[in-house]
C-alpha cells in the first residue's frame, strides 16, 4: 500500500508543475523570521526532480530568501481538494548558484512575467500607490530556490477511515510509518 501511496505522490507532484490548473502548482510555504516568527506565502511550484527536490522562482531580495539564508529549514503544504489529499513537506532550502540554470529558467519565464523581478525596490517595500512602482530596464533579481525533502506527510481524508503516512528520507532510500490521521 504505501509504495503505492508513494507513487501516487509522486505523480500528483509531476502534474503540478505539468498540467495547467492543478491544485499542487500553487503551494504554502513555511518559513521562520529573524525573530523565529512563523510566515507563510503561497508560491508557483516550478520544478520536480528525480531526487525529490521541488523549486520555486522568487525576487533574491525577497522577505523568504532572508528568512531561509538565516535558517534553511523550511515546510511546504500542497492540498488537492478533489482527491482530499494533504501533502506536509519539510526539507532544507538552498538558493541555486548555478549560473546556468538560472539563465535557462529566466529565459524560458514569459516576457509578462519578468516584470515580478525587475522591479526597482524590493518586494514589500512601502509606496505609497501602485503606480509608484519603477522597473528596471536590463538588471533582474530573478533567483531559484530549490527544497531538498526530507520528510513527506500524506494525508488523505476519506471514509470510513483517513489515512496518514510518514515518509523519510534517509540517504538515498524512502522509510515510511503509519501515523493516527
Amino acid at each position: 500500500m504505501t509504495s503505492t501511496i508513494f507513487s501516487e505522490i509522486k505523480e500528483e507532484l509531476n502534474k503540478g508543475i505539468n498540467e495547467y490548473g492543478h491544485p499542487f502548482r500553487f503551494f504554502t510555504l513555511g518559513t521562520l523570521s529573524a525573530n523565529n516568527s512563523p510566515r507563510l506565502r503561497t508560491v508557483v511550484f516550478r520544478d520536480f526532480s528525480e531526487n525529490w527536490n521541488i523549486s520555486f522562482f522568487t525576487d533574491k531580495r525577497s522577505q523568504k530568501v532572508i528568512d531561509i539564508d538565516k535558517n534553511n529549514k523550511v515546510s511546504s503544504l500542497f492540498y488537492h481538494p478533489e482527491k482530499r489529499i494533504q501533502l506536509h513537506i519539510e526539507g532544507t532550502a538552498h538558493l541555486v548558484k548555478n549560473e546556468k540554470i538560472i539563465n535557462k529558467h529566466w529565459n524560458q519565464t514569459p516576457e509578462e512575467a519578468k516584470k515580478d523581478y525587475t522591479t526597482s525596490l524590493a518586494p514589500g517595500s512601502c509606496i505609497e500607490n501602485q503606480t509608484e512602482i519603477e522597473y528596471l530596464n536590463e538588471e533582474n533579481h530573478f533567483c531559484i530556490i530549490t527544497i531538498e525533502i526530507n520528510t513527506i506527510e500524506y494525508l488523505r481524508l476519506d471514509k470510513p477511515n483517513h489515512a496518514k503516512i510518514k515518509y523519510t528520507k534517509k540517504g538515498n532510500e524512502w522509510k515510511n510509518d503509519f501515523l493516527v490521521p
